[in-house]
């Protein structure tokens, strides 16, 4: 029997329905497993990626992943690319390379990638840390600068001081227990900002103690990497009832606290003795912003929340670096005994007298970073070129600040503690040397301007009323403060002398103002 010719119908349904089969396998395929993203649109590469053969992409531990980047760093060069199962992720780890992609092309990495788990099932789509770019965030951002900008800021300084001064008494009294001080101070000095609440606000308060384990479960959620729930590969699971309960559970444990703050300072507002706040004034001017009452209760958790813990967690590194690094804890005292002496307690009004301070503040949290990875990712909206290398549209960005903090072109002997580093021949603290506590570009952290105020103000008066020294006997985790929030870390083994006689230290503390 001759063979049928090769245009004939025998031949050509088979193949077509070979070929349609094939295309519906990838389009399944495609749909639950979404492609990385498109590569670059130029004939430039992507930054190099350090060689892994795992399904999954490159491995980070759970602790400290940032240790890990930096070996990357060291050895692949200042910008690496690196790969979350299906995720292309692009990660920055020298100053330079930050300054240029971060900060002189903000306008094209401005933008959050999507993050379904954390974003949009754990926080409703309402957390502006994890919200796309746009007339939501731009309204949200203006609402917060109008209570933290430099000159709203200075206002809070008398709040700051008061409270600072009960952080001394309390270590006074219980000096074992100061990282709850410290907590404390943050979350009664926030919640006052944010709510006009003023009754004290502890460490051991349900409320604190709630929105700790969260922030750990965010940060634990997302590590270095996006990808800690399969929904951010497969997004249609969102929609299925059964699937991530705890996630959605806890959207709206967080949607009815939120709401029940803003109506308890609706309550409040008819009382005539009812001091300002961030949330009173949110709703005496909410046509200004254009937000719902619903964004507005999340946008004032999320002003409490951030600033509670990372607050916190600054000023126990500096003190650790006080206990860690004795002979420079000495000339930061000497600095204060010559402008204030032991028997006046210095303010607000010494900080410019008092460089090497501020430049011990700016070398600790150089030193052990609270966000050594820098918490949020960026995403790219445009390609974005950098010296040989493009980074595509859609790419998620990390700038590491860890490894940034380690870049010996702009802190020579990054290991050392050096905080002279920071001031000039003429002792006076340099202009032109920075570090990126705060993010990068247009999503830096509003609060930055008030958190300052508090490192500094507790860090001054802690410092001028105690030396602090490290308890030999027992085990000292100098990196127990790097993830923002020490709830579950051990406890930093400090031991506190006063500078001054007690009786007299009581005194100072109980007039200061």
């Amino acid at each position: 029997m001759p063979a049928a010719p090769a245009n004939s119908s025998e031949v050509v349904f088979p193949r077509k329905m070979i070929m349609i089969y094939l295309h519906n396998r990838m389009t399944i395929f495609r749909i639950i497993f979404p492609p990385m993203g498109p590569g670059p649109r130029s004939n430039l590469p992507l930054p190099p990626s350090p060689p892994t053969w795992r399904l999954t992409g490159h491995a980070l531990p759970q602790f400290l992943p940032s240790l890990t980047i930096a070996g990357w760093i060291e050895k692949y060069g200042p910008v690496v690319t690196i790969r979350s199962k299906f995720a292309r992720v692009v990660i920055i780890g020298r100053y330079k390379a930050a300054m240029d992609i971060m900060e002189n092309q903000g306008r094209f990495t401005r933008d959050r990638p999507r993050n379904i788990a954390v974003g949009e099932l754990f926080n409703g789509g309402l957390n502006i840390a994890f919200s796309p770019f746009g007339d939501r965030v731009r309204r949200m951002r203006r609402a917060l600068h109008s209570h933290l900008q430099p000159t709203a800021a200075e206002a809070y300084e008398p709040l700051q001081m008061s409270h600072a001064r009960n952080t001394v008494l309390d270590i006074l009294h219980d000096p074992h227990n100061f990282e709850d001080h410290v907590t404390t101070y943050s979350s009664t000095t926030i919640m006052k900002v944010a709510y006009g609440k003023t009754a004290p606000t502890s460490a051991t308060d349900p409320e604190v103690i709630a929105l700790r384990r969260r922030l750990q479960f965010i940060i634990r959620s997302m590590v270095a990497l996006p990808g800690a729930y399969l929904v951010d590969f497969i997004p249609w699971l969102k929609y299925l009832p059964w699937y991530a309960r705890d996630l959605k559970q806890g959207f709206e444990r967080e949607k009815k606290l939120n709401i029940g703050r803003l109506n308890l300072v609706k309550e409040k507002m008819k009382d005539a003795d009812f001091g300002p706040s961030f949330m009173s004034y949110m709703l005496e001017n909410d046509h200004l912003h254009g937000l719902t009452e619903t964004e507005m209760a999340f946008l004032g958790g999320v002003f409490f929340g951030a600033g509670t813990s990372t607050t916190s967690a600054a000023i126990c590194t500096v003190l650790l670096a006080a206990a860690c690094f004795p002979e420079e804890q000495a000339k930061v005292q000497a600095e204060l005994d010559a402008v204030t002496g032991r028997h006046q307690a210095p303010t607000f009004a010494d900080k410019e007298s008092l460089p090497r301070l501020q430049a011990f503040i700016s070398e600790a949290l150089r030193w052990r970073p609270i966000l050594p990875t820098g918490a949020l990712a960026h995403r790219t909206t445009h390609d974005v070129i950098w010296e040989k290398y493009c980074i595509p549209a859609g790419t998620t960005l990390y700038g590491d600040h860890w490894s940034i903090s380690r870049d010996p072109d702009v802190y020579p002997e990054p290991e050392s503690f050096k905080p002279q580093r920071w001031i000039d021949d003429q002792g006076r603290l340099r202009d032109d040397l920075k570090f990126v506590l705060f993010g990068f570009g247009r999503r830096v952290c509003p609060g930055q301007h008030v958190a300052n105020r508090s490192m500094f103000i507790n860090s001054l008066l802690i410092l001028w009323a105690f030396k602090l020294t490290l308890d030999p006997t027992k085990p000292l985790n100098d990196m127990g403060f790097m993830t923002g929030v020490a709830l579950d870390t051990p406890r930093c083994p400090i031991e506190f002398e006063t500078r001054i006689p007690e009786s007299e230290l009581r005194r100072l503390m109980q007039h200061y103002s």
